[in-house]
């Protein structure tokens, strides 16, 4: 039996692992191309395979046969940039003909978030590699949001009065499952993936606070003030990703609102109420 010509990267993570489980509850066969094998869901018509970004070889032999193939974008680390471009050379000489990738909204070399440039630079080999290229750009993941709120109830970051229209995972998963159910479709596009609103994080704050029954706050701090907040805890490199969060928000990089998941998905995109109301908020 040939082995299934999509193949999922990530599928041990929260992106991977919904796209994949989508996929399975269509019924469609797929490849689980992941770092640890033992640790990939088991679904009904998925097979996994072992495929790190930077082992060619592994890749090589994981993308074999496969059509289109979902890249998740890969752990934060100083080499990421290096390990995508080795993983896309390594999918061409696979064979693949397709590449998803998962980049980011207002990728670009002077991106005010820091990972943006990492992801306009694997977008521009993507696109020199001669594979048939789709590039999801999402927005900050709403997910995240309530993550952002410390201890004492108060988010913290240069963020201003900037708005960010941040997008849920599952919207995410169900967008990436329609082009990959039918990707020759969207051969060449680039899709923006936002929420259905730009929030300030004061209003993301009330949202949590309403849906949570606690007081939530937001703290708008200095540039200066949030790597003093932050110093020690990562290498000087993640310190930079971390505030450039918030000032691309501040920046205006990250509230435009599109509406690229409702064509994609059918459906309208989920707000931070919603998605608050679906966990078991009041």
């Amino acid at each position: 039996m040939m082995p299934p010509s999509i193949a999922v990267t990530g599928a041990t993570g929260r992106l991977g692992g919904r796209v994949a489980r989508l996929l399975a509850e269509r019924g469609i066969a797929q490849r689980l191309a992941v770092r640890s094998p033992e640790r990939a869901p088991t679904l009904p018509g998925a097979v996994a395979v072992r495929c790190a970004y930077d082992r060619p070889d592994e890749v090589t032999t994981a993308l074999e046969g496969a059509d289109t193939v979902l890249m998740v974008s890969g752990s934060e680390t100083p080499d990421r940039v290096e390990q995508h471009r080795t993983f896309i050379d390594a999918a061409a000489a696979a064979g693949v003909h397709r590449l998803v990738y998962v980049s980011f909204v207002g990728a670009s070399p002077d991106a005010t978030f820091t990972l943006a440039r990492d992801h306009f630079a694997t977008e521009e080999h993507l696109r020199a590699s001669g594979l048939a290229a789709v590039v999801l750009r999402d927005n900050f993941y709403l997910d995240f949001l309530p993550e952002l709120v410390e201890a004492d109830g108060v988010i913290r970051g240069p963020a201003g009065t900037g708005r960010v229209a941040a997008v849920a995972q599952d919207d995410i998963a169900e967008a990436a499952v329609a082009i990959l159910a039918a990707p020759e479709d969207h051969d060449g596009a680039t899709y923006s993936l936002t929420g259905p609103e730009a929030l300030t994080l004061s209003e993301a704050a009330g949202v949590i606070a309403r849906r949570t029954g606690r007081p939530v706050t937001f703290h708008d701090q200095t540039v200066d003030e949030a790597y003093a907040s932050r110093a020690g805890q990562a290498p000087d490199w993640q310190l930079d990703a971390w505030v450039s969060t918030y000032t691309a928000i501040a920046a205006g990089e990250l509230d435009g609102v599109t509406d690229d998941i409702p064509r994609l998905t059918g459906h309208r995109a989920r707000s931070l109420d919603d998605l608050l109301a679906a966990s078991g908020g009041p």
